[in-house]
């Protein structure tokens, strides 16, 4: 089964390296200055669930993800691509290259400056002179114009369709950029362009779909990005009033960064997304860790509820890709594969997947072969034609 892929962008010096690195912990460039990352970094974070060991009364042993204090963890890949610059898409700065990398991406992260300390540029400025909302019409305009300029180099061949099937054969021409059918018929009835006839579209005509098709192919999460600092906290309270589109959550990457390697390291006790911290030996510390540890607790956490680095990573995956996490097994008895696993996989799948397509999923043989899905909670059957529930432990019956 395919992992969820989700692209962290932004301009440069705004911090999206620092969430890479607090969402994977793996050592990447930080630096305070433009175009630290110089090529992509790829790692492995998690959308975090509450398992359902517990509530089944279950000692699991995972094989796809991990269940620690009751919380699963389910893989997903994040990609860590350069800050773009105003341009980009013409290949100014390090341009196009990095808009390549977003080509797979099922959703994208923008980490935005929310204190306004960064110029369009990645230059840093005084905190509050920058308004960090330009920066999200930034990247909307930035890949619009990358789409355009894709359908348009190869608009010779869109707009002369071999097939009277429309949509299909856009979708055909613009599969290389996750574009699928479903986002070509909507993005055609959003831009109102189904009914005119694809030869005589213009270039305003163009924007519009691909503003549209931007929209729903690479769907956005913001995330407000230095949430610590004072002047984080207007914007981003107007950020979540004005931009209607967008989940706005609020960030601290250098405290999630900060966190997860003292964690690392056993001076607390600390997991993704928690609310809160314990120091597992104040004598371990020195003064200055207590002092950042007190900076963390009351300037993010109390003022946030979290660092904001897991909650953007799960409403990434659960809200705005809407997916939710299932948990086939094999013995609806004993919640275990063949060989014994206790509740041994977690799946990230879309919330319109139902039990035939589950199967399919699994393995190609078992969809094939499939006969009828049981909800293991309830005993009961579920209709092939109804949407699987989050957090659903299911066993699949199919014919060998």
């Amino acid at each position: 089964m395919r992992v969820p892929q989700a692209g962290v962008v932004g301009k440069p010096n705004v911090g999206k390296s620092t969430f890479f690195a607090a969402a994977t912990l793996i050592d990447v460039k930080i630096a305070p200055y433009p175009f630290t990352t110089i090529d992509s970094n790829k790692g492995i974070g998690y959308v975090r669930v509450p398992c359902v060991c517990r509530e089944l009364g279950v000692k699991d042993n995972p094989r796809n993800s991990m269940c620690i204090d009751g919380n699963r963890f389910i893989p997903i890949e994040l990609i860590d691509v350069a800050g773009l610059v105003p341009d980009a898409w013409k290949g100014r700065g390090l341009g196009n290259r990095f808009l390549d990398e977003l080509r797979r991406a099922d959703v994208l992260i923008h980490v935005v400056d929310a204190a306004g300390a960064t110029d369009f540029e990645g230059r840093p400025v005084k905190p509050g002179d920058h308004d960090p909302m330009e920066d999200v019409k930034f990247l909307e305009r930035e890949i619009d114009m990358w789409f355009f300029s894709i359908v348009k180099r190869n608009w010779r061949r869109i707009s002369r369709p071999t097939s009277p099937d429309l949509v299909s054969h856009v979708a055909e021409k613009l599969s290389g950029l996750g574009v699928k059918r479903d986002h070509v018929d909507l993005a055609l009835k959003r831009s109102e362009l189904d009914s005119k006839k694809i030869h005589l579209w213009n270039d305003d005509d163009i924007l519009r779909f691909v503003s549209e098709l931007r929209k729903l192919s690479k769907p956005t999460i913001i995330a407000a990005n230095k949430a610590d600092l004072e002047e984080s906290k207007y914007n981003i309270r107007e950020m979540q009033r004005e931009l209607k589109d967008y989940v706005v959550v609020p960030v601290s990457a250098e405290a999630e960064l900060a966190l997860r390697r003292a964690s690392k390291a056993g001076y607390i006790k600390y997991l993704p997304g928690d609310s809160d911290f314990e120091i597992r030996d104040v004598k371990k510390l020195t003064q200055r860790q207590m002092k950042a540890l007190e900076y963390i607790r009351s300037r993010v956490l109390r003022t946030w509820g979290s660092t904001g680095v897991q909650r953007v990573i799960n409403d990434a995956f659960l809200k705005v890709l809407k997916m939710i996490v299932v948990f086939p097994v094999e013995d609806e008895n004993r919640l275990t594969d063949h060989e014994g696993n206790v509740l041994p996989d977690a799946f990230l799948v879309p919330s319109s997947t139902k039990p035939r397509d589950l199967a399919y999923m699994i393995h190609t043989d078992l969809g094939k072969g499939f006969i009828a899905a049981l909800d293991v909670r309830t005993k009961m059957r579920i209709p092939s034609n109804e949407p699987l529930r989050h957090r659903a432990v299911v066993k699949i019956f199919a014919r060998k």
